[in-house]
């Protein structure tokens, strides 16, 4: 691919910075830290998401109302998000206005106010996305599927965390959260698009030079994450249909699988009602499922981490169709191992897909996410309605 070069740098603190300038009119830049679910324990799991909900709520510089005003003006897009291993703060901004992006940035993770009131008030809207989230089955599928898959450990946990924590959280452990996982080592600087490194760099030194570098005790380690091989099934009689998840565990996202396993995730592919195409469908389990009525949709996935990650198929059916899409898919998998010829072409073209795909990213000037997957032990969840 014709794609620019990825330039990488750290700061003497340990904060990284990397970019690719792309020479556009736009630009995405975004702060990548260590903080996420994973590194949480019993007593403060979703304090990382309550804090992510808490950074657009004011700074010692900005109000709300400043911060949204400015952001406008400048055309700007800004947002968050919280994983189980990170927490990312990134804007969309015209690349001249990249100085003002990271500004606002730093201004966010360093002077936040976490005023009372404004915690007060993200408590009932975490409250009231957790109801939500209890009704996107597509979610509660893939939490069962981290919590028995990665069982007793902290990749088990949700990032939302439960509800009598998200009931205690107080200022204070913010605060703690923020002076524990916001240091330098622990944090990316990231740009795409029409940005200069040299400048980022600069940038990087002027606003977040002055980050610690470590803290007492330490870095927070990695917990250790063990794959179990089990299954889990909930009934609800009251569902029309099933909704199944099953994986096998991945590699890390630095692991030299990655690459053969996002195109044979890209073989599977994903398939929905609504996409009609028959014979015509450019993957083989989507051929068969299509034909014959197997289920109502289904897609692969990757999610992968920093020494694990999960493979694997969601799918919804009706119970009666069940069995006979769990054969497909296992079928499929196993030809994967068969002969070279029979595959070749095929895996060329999906290849070419995964390539497309990642110029997509680029064009958007959107960080490129690293996904991977490596076939051992099956782990299956299934959220279901058995026939009587």
């Amino acid at each position: 691919l014709n794609v620019p070069e990825t330039k990488v740098s750290s700061l003497e603190n340990g904060l990284r910075v990397a970019s690719e300038d792309s020479g556009l009119s736009t630009c995405t830049v975004g702060l990548w830290i260590d903080a996420g679910s994973r590194y949480e324990n019993e007593k403060n799991n979703g304090t990382a998401h309550f804090l992510e909900h808490m950074a657009f709520k004011g700074t010692k510089k900005r109000s709300q109302l400043d911060l949204e005003l400015e952001i406008e003006n400048m055309g700007a897009h800004l947002n968050a998000y919280t994983s189980r291993e990170q927490t990312v703060y990134y804007a969309k901004a015209f690349s001249k206005d990249l100085p003002r992006a990271v500004e606002i940035l730093a201004d966010i993770i360093q002077n936040s106010t976490l005023g009372e009131a404004e915690i007060e008030r993200e408590r009932g809207v975490i409250l009231r996305e957790m109801q939500e989230v209890e009704t996107n089955l597509q979610e509660v599928v893939f939490d069962y599927l981290h919590a028995t898959a990665y069982q007793n450990t902290t990749l088990g946990r949700t990032i939302l965390g439960p509800t009598e924590n998200i009931k205690s959280i107080n200022r204070n452990d913010l605060v703690e959260y923020i002076t524990t996982h916001y240091k330098g080592p622990r944090i990316v600087l990231a740009a795409a698009g029409g940005v200069s490194h040299d400048e980022l760099l600069d940038l990087a030194n002027y606003h977040f030079g002055n980050l610690p570098s470590t803290q007492e005790g330490g870095m927070p380690a990695l917990p250790p994450c063990k794959f179990t091989g089990s299954e889990i099934r909930i009934r609800d009689d009251k569902m029309p249909l099933a909704h199944i998840a099953i994986a096998v565990e991945a590699v890390g996202w630095s692991h030299p699988d990655t690459i053969p396993l996002m195109v044979a995730n890209t073989l599977i592919g994903n398939w929905d009602r609504s996409f009609g195409g028959g014979v015509n469908l450019s993957s083989k389990l989507a051929q068969i499922t299509c034909h014959g009525n197997l289920c109502h949709s289904f897609q692969s996935f990757n999610t992968c981490y920093t020494d694990t990650g999960l493979w694997g198929l969601y799918m919804v059916c009706e119970q009666s169709t069940v069995q006979d899409m769990m054969h497909f898919q296992f079928d499929l998998q196993i030809k994967f191992s068969g002969r070279r010829r029979d595959w070749k072409g095929y895996v060329i073209f999906c290849g070419v897909r995964c390539k497309l795909s990642k110029v997509c990213y680029f064009l958007s000037n959107f960080i490129y996410p690293p996904i991977n997957c490596k076939q051992t032990q099956w782990h299956l969840v299934y959220i279901f309605r058995e026939a009587h």
